[in-house]
């Protein structure tokens, strides 16, 4: 699923809250989603009924990379790029090793608006990053950009690549909102993680 901004990665409302939930974009029942985006974060879940696969894909100990599209105010300077590939403390603790690249040009990636859009400040430029992540704390991109000074206006999880050398699961040709089915391939790829040793933790 390509799951858009102001949804809740559940299927059932929070009290109070303002965000919808899975449920109402996604008429199946019994499944959960594989690890979480927050409500106002973007991009690629994975759903599944499959209680071992959802331990699979969200236990840090089996590691694969999460790739996210990060749009940041302001310009980053090559410092900035390397503290957060190296790791940044946050919330008391340092992030492990990342892969960044600054998407510039053509290589900036072709996203519809978000509804609603981002803040925009006209003397204050905006630039997209490209972050691979092996981990997943709670807000951990957002923490990261705060903390070298680009503050993250937009955040979509673009793919996530199963470490198999095969095409990652991601969510192109899925507009926000859109769902679909795993393909074949993509079935045997994700059971197949089920007979894969864990990784290293520090790798």
């Amino acid at each position: 699923m390509n799951k858009p901004y102001g949804v809740l990665s559940q299927f059932t409302p929070e009290p109070g809250s303002q965000w919808r939930c899975l449920a109402d974009l996604i008429p199946i029942p019994r499944v959960y989603a594989a690890g979480r985006l927050d409500a106002d974060s973007e991009g690629l879940l994975v759903l599944t009924a499959h209680g071992r696969l959802q331990h699979r894909l969200t236990n840090p100990h089996l590691s694969h990379w999460r790739v996210y599209w990060v749009q940041v105010e302001g310009s980053p300077s090559e410092s900035q790029l390397q503290k957060l590939a190296s790791g940044v403390i946050i919330q008391g603790k340092r992030t492990r090793p990342a892969l960044v690249s600054w998407l510039k040009g053509k290589a900036a990636p072709i996203v519809r608006e978000r509804d609603p859009p981002i803040r925009v400040r006209q003397s204050i430029p905006t630039s997209w990053l490209e972050l691979k992540l092996k981990e997943g704390r709670n807000r951990q991109v957002r923490r990261m950009t705060a903390a070298v000074g680009l503050p993250t206006l937009r955040l979509i999880r673009h793919r996530i690549e199963l470490m198999d050398g095969e095409p990652p699961l991601s969510i192109e040709g899925l507009d926000p909102g859109q769902w679909r089915q795993v393909s074949s391939r993509e079935t045997n790829l994700l059971l197949s993680l089920l007979n894969r040793p864990a990784a290293d933790p520090q790798a």
